[in-house]
């Protein structure tokens, strides 16, 4: 526990800034604002196309907040071409299975990390404004990233896997280190790594309700 706590300490400013951020702009569901898009960030799949427990509270979260009418579409941004699974198809697949028309549903298969999907969701696909959905110890550097590059974003955080302490830990402690990542690719206004990103159109039409 010493050791991980001085692996945090340095991140201690980044971690304060991105808290800032993202401040009075994280909701529970029954009173988050509406926006056009919830955008549900990746995480593991399993072999098979078996969205993790993770990932499936997130997607569970924007399912509840679909039928909420809080969000008119759901964005899956992830990884799509990882060694042994594809986050976005899996991410499809449930989102399909659990009765979301397929025209609902957005697929960035370049989300590589937060701040990739975020960007790209403004670049490429022209949200205008968002709800981050996500674990709740990530949700604050979500959202943080969302509004400094210009997104009017909010989010809902999932806790449905808090049970999972260990795990769960990890993740908390895991995303602290990585606000110092997001703090300078915000300064440094890094572009996306959007490799093969030439298989989507160059631009789509802005996310709103059919």
């Amino acid at each position: 526990m010493l050791a991980a706590g001085a692996g945090v300490a340095p991140a201690v400013p980044s971690v304060l800034y991105i808290r800032r951020l993202a401040s009075g702009h994280i909701y529970p569901v029954d009173r988050v604002p509406g926006t056009p898009v919830g955008i549900v960030f990746g995480a593991l799949t399993y072999a098979d196309g078996t969205p993790s427990s993770f990932l499936r509270g997130r997607l569970d979260l924007g399912l509840e907040l679909l039928r909420r009418k809080k969000i008119d579409s759901i964005l899956v941004s992830g990884d799509h071409d990882a060694e042994f699974y594809d986050e976005t198809a899996a991410m499809r697949d449930y989102l399909v299975d659990h009765g979301v028309p397929a025209n609902r549903i957005i697929v960035d298969p370049y989300g590589f990390d937060t701040y990739d999907t975020v960007v790209r969701a403004r670049d490429v696909y022209g949200a205008v404004a968002a709800t981050m959905i996500t674990q709740s110890y990530h949700l604050p550097r979500a959202v943080a990233t969302a509004r400094a590059v210009g997104l009017d974003a909010v989010g809902v955080g999932d806790t449905s896997v808090r049970v999972r302490r260990i795990a769960w830990t990890k993740g908390l402690i895991r995303d602290q280190l990585a606000c110092v990542k997001t703090v300078y690719d915000l300064a440094t206004k890094r572009r996306p790594m959007q490799e093969g990103s030439a298989r989507l159109p160059d631009r789509v039409a802005p996310l709103t309700a059919d």
